[in-house]
């Protein structure tokens, strides 16, 4: 097979559509979010994360605009930082692979704010700064008060960002009708039996002289008919 090209792009694509959780304890994108009043992702500085709602598609508006507002209102004090989680997936299609970075939450963005354990409430300059920047919908886990995140949580979405596990995706399904484009079964029709993203390999079952045999083939080597 001759060497397949290899494109980078900076980010996927999502339909500006608002994402709203509503109350203190909310499933952010399957990772079971727990907020807790009595337990907040909090330095010695007082700092902790929270999540804010935004519009889908505008978390790098939302980002920048946020950075900006910041600086201009001499914020530093209060907001130390903003985050928008992502990680590396792969994709392959069409016979190219191209690496995407994909957001972890889509609609979310992280932002570490000033947080006062004791009185268990933000600064309200810093919170009206946060509320009011463009794009913005609310925050999760309270609006006029919102909840911390939870250490562990924390952990767990660093972690994952840092993680070297790459997903690999490809645009077939099991059960669906392909063509090997490599080998020697190039060109041969078969169907998708199983998928091992691990390995990257995919399992097809082809008609050949009247028998179906089961041929295992990189992802590379199939397509979509």
């Amino acid at each position: 097979m001759s060497e397949q090209r290899q494109d980078t792009i900076e980010q996927t694509d999502y339909d500006p559509e608002p994402v709203i959780l509503d109350g203190a304890a909310d499933d952010v994108a399957g990772l079971n979010i727990t907020l807790d009043d009595g337990a907040a992702a909090e330095d010695d500085l007082g700092r902790s994360w929270f999540f804010i709602h935004c519009y889908s598609g505008y978390e790098k508006k939302v980002e920048h605009a946020l950075r900006q507002r910041i600086e201009t209102m001499g914020m530093q004090d209060q907001i130390y930082d903003v985050l928008i989680p992502t990680e590396d997936e792969i994709e392959v299609k069409d016979g190219k692979r191209r690496t995407v970075e994909k957001r972890v939450f889509p609609g979310y963005v992280m932002v570490q704010m000033r947080w006062d354990m004791d009185e268990g409430e933000l600064d309200q300059d810093a919170w009206y700064t946060v509320r009011n920047t463009p794009g913005v919908v609310g925050f999760v886990g309270g609006e006029s008060q919102p909840t911390p995140l939870r250490p562990e949580e924390v952990k767990r979405i660093m972690d994952r960002m840092d993680s070297e596990d790459t997903v690999v995706k490809v645009d077939y399904k099991i059960g669906e009708r392909v063509r090997i484009v490599g080998g020697p079964f190039n060109d041969f029709p078969g169907t998708v039996a199983s998928i091992d993203s691990g390995r990257e390999k995919v399992r097809v079952m082809v008609d050949f002289f009247g028998r179906e045999t089961a041929v295992v083939l990189s992802f590379m080597e199939v397509e979509r008919m």
